[in-house]
């Protein structure tokens, strides 16, 4: 996901949904961008938070305790998705709402309703990765 999206050093991305934090570790590690993981259950943030903190990327990688829906999204240029397609289509308004132009949306295996990606990929163990880039819609 994050080589499809291109990610730069003065990248700010967020992943919704974050889970354990791999992808915000692996955006600020591998790729310095400045990450923010948004992750809503407990036990999910602490593990994330740890494994942060282990691997000294407090500067570059922040795990946030919240719904994505009560978090500005505007200070991203880059989005990482790995919810359903409807949960994806309930956050289509508020990504159109925060997100500059020309930001990109990367979605694991559900599509975004309504938006035409500028990339398809289609990963081993039948996995598909979807590219957006806001404005070309």
């Amino acid at each position: 996901m994050l080589d499809m999206v291109q990610l730069r050093k003065r990248d700010v991305l967020f992943d919704l949904g974050c889970g354990d934090g791999r992808i915000v570790i692996m955006a600020a590690k591998d790729y310095f961008a400045n990450a923010f993981g948004v992750e809503i259950r407990d036990d999910l943030v602490v593990t994330a938070r740890e494994r942060v903190k282990s691997l000294n990327l407090e500067k570059q990688a922040q795990i946030i305790h919240a719904n994505f829906f009560d978090i500005d999204l505007s200070k991203a240029n880059v989005v990482t998705l790995y919810l359903t397609t409807s949960g994806n289509e309930r956050l289509k308004p508020k990504l159109e709402k925060e997100l500059r132009p020309h930001s990109r949306v990367v979605s694991h295996d559900f599509s975004v309703t309504g938006w035409k990606p500028t990339e398809i990929s289609e990963e081993p163990h039948g996995h598909t990765i979807y590219l957006y880039r806001l404005g070309s819609q």
